[in-house]
């Protein structure tokens, strides 16, 4: 189930003139929603905007660290976490070679079909869990 926007400036930073960037951001919002479901220890997860993105946050656990959803200058669309996190690292290290990277802050795209969700998912439910769980095994 697509669940509805929160508010009315959210779904406006949905409207980016490239379709396939639009396509892709909105997958990627699927599969937090989705991963987040399956992710109860994150608890609630808040959608905000932060910097002028979508941002997907845990404010009643505090468990987890920001996603944020953008364009960057370097590809179609992207998956942005605290570039200070080690997020993007044990991504890195847990899927070398797999995605694009722009340092350690973003997941770089430029198709939809290119969001992949147990491996994407895992960066995602990481980043839900950031402050109360060790690195996540990785997936066989």
């Amino acid at each position: 189930m697509i669940p509805p926007f929160a508010s009315p400036e959210i779904e406006a930073a949905f409207d980016v003139p490239d379709s396939q960037a639009r396509a892709g951001l909105l997958v990627l919002r699927q599969l937090i929603f989705d991963t987040a479901v399956k992710t109860p220890e994150a608890g609630r997860i808040e959608e905000a905007l932060r910097w002028g993105q979508p941002s997907y946050l845990t404010p009643e656990t505090k468990a987890g660290s920001t996603i944020r959803l953008g364009i960057p200058k370097g590809a179609r669309f992207a998956l942005f976490v605290h570039c200070q996190s080690r997020l993007i690292p044990e991504f890195a290290a847990a899927f070398p070679a797999w995605d694009r990277l722009e340092g350690t802050r973003a997941v770089l795209f430029n198709h939809p079909a290119e969001v992949e969700p147990i491996r994407h998912g895992w960066l995602i439910k990481r980043a839900l869990t950031y402050r109360i769980s060790p690195p996540l095994e990785i997936p066989a």
